[in-house]
């Protein structure tokens, strides 16, 4: 059987999507306020500067691969429009659901559809956006999935990824200072679970940094694509452009 990384375990590759799953089903109902605890408020600058990339106009169809919370989704709902659509997605049941309620709440009415990003339950050429923020690297096929985006996507539409990435090197000791001392002690505080958090801290360790993250864009069939660091490296946009 093959095997890939969940953080820095070797497992099967069988088990992985569970094991993410479980971490996620952990952290669901306190997701939002750890991103602002952990990131220090930073991941609504990195999440508008997305937005603002996208430069998304009336009539726009998007996807929203790992939407979440839906963030990226109310606020790209906002550029669209009537005419326009946004499907807000996840594999995670309990993140879907606390994002679909959020917006609910909110009084947003998105396509809402748990679905996997390595098999996407679209046609070709579907839509003129694609984006997964922070969602690709808890993925086990990168290659696979990225692959599937830019197939649902029309010829010259673009894929938006927003991850954690490699960070410059003069911030690299704080960096792991923070994410493998004070990280998971934020999580055990606030969500009762330290462990779900190292794990994050580690599957960003193992997560291909901007060149190679490039590399496999490429690989998947966007002809163009552009890195955007942010924060010193911390995060990282990516913007493919399909042949």
């Amino acid at each position: 059987m093959s095997s890939t990384h969940f953080g820095f375990q070797t497992v099967d590759e069988q088990e992985k999507a569970g094991r993410v799953r479980g971490v996620f089903d952990s952290v669901a109902s306190r997701y939002d306020i750890m991103n602002d605890l952990m990131s220090m408020g930073l991941h609504r600058a990195w999440k508008a500067y997305t937005v603002a990339v996208a430069n998304l106009k009336e009539g726009d169809r998007v996807l929203d691969i790992a939407g979440g919370t839906g963030d990226l989704s109310r606020a790209f709902a906002r550029h669209v429009g009537s005419t326009g659509m946004v499907v807000h997605t996840d594999i995670n049941e309990a993140m879907l659901r606390t994002g679909r309620d959020r917006l609910l709440n909110e009084g947003l009415v998105l396509p809402t559809n748990l679905c996997d990003a390595e098999k996407l339950p679209y046609k070709d050429a579907s839509f003129d956006l694609v984006s997964v923020a922070f969602g690709l690297r808890n993925m086990t096929h990168k290659d696979v999935a990225l692959a599937e985006m830019c197939r649902v996507l029309k010829p010259g539409g673009r894929l938006l990824v927003l991850e954690f990435s490699k960070v410059a090197a003069p911030l690299q000791k704080p960096y792991d200072w923070y994410s493998f001392k004070i990280l998971p002690r934020l999580g055990q505080m606030i969500a009762g679970d330290a462990e779900s958090y190292r794990y994050l801290a580690e599957s960003i360790r193992m997560h291909p940094g901007q060149a190679e993250l490039k590399a496999l864009m490429k690989q998947a069939g966007f002809g163009h694509v552009d890195v955007h660091n942010l924060s010193g490296g911390v995060v990282a946009l990516h913007v493919g452009i399909r042949c």
